[in-house]
């Protein structure tokens, strides 16, 4: 089974900023939320736990499962460029993403999500016989990406549709 969560509550999120790669540690709220994630998750034998680079995402793995983390950069938040930190009331959309016209360094959205594809496509060649049990950390838009490698892209586009909310996870499985 794939187990995806979401990171806990940064100091950015609290305050609604754009948190991309700039981020922060988890707050207290965070913690609080990856322990309660731990609690409900606390009979799952995770035999791999993978997670982001960024350190919210790897404090809350660590947290939940009480395990080694992999990092990966394939499943690194989405780059957000120039709007990176700024307030989201502020930012320039197109979509579900800064527009790349306005801040340099926003991330193409297909190339984010080829990379997230790819690295599940790498869990599932290498997993999809074999019953085990992996947790996968990542944000608001990874975690959506790999709930749309696992139900399709939707037709507006919109892969954030399947993100695990903060303190909260979403099961998969290869099989399926």
């Amino acid at each position: 089974m794939i187990y995806v969560i979401r990171h806990g509550q940064t100091d950015l999120n609290k305050e609604r900023k754009m948190q991309g790669r700039i981020g922060l540690p988890l707050n207290e709220i965070g913690i609080e939320q990856a322990e309660k994630l731990r609690a409900k998750l606390q009979n799952i034998q995770f035999d791999f736990v993978f997670s982001s680079p960024q350190e919210r995402a790897i404090q809350t793995a660590e947290i939940v499962s009480g395990k080694e983390v992999i990092i990966d950069s394939r499943i690194d938040v989405f780059d957000l460029g120039e709007a990176d930190g700024l307030h989201v009331s502020e930012v320039k959309m197109a979509g579900p993403v800064p527009n790349s016209t306005v801040y340099k360094g926003v991330e193409d959205k297909n190339r984010f999500i080829e990379r997230v594809f790819d690295f599940m496509r790498e869990l599932e060649n290498k997993f999809e016989n074999e019953e085990v049990n992996i947790l996968l950390c990542g944000h608001r838009c990874t975690t959506g990406c790999i709930g749309a490698y696992f139900n399709g892209i939707p037709k507006n586009s919109n892969i954030l549709q399947y993100s695990s909310d903060t303190g909260h996870y979403k099961i998969f499985n290869f099989s399926n």
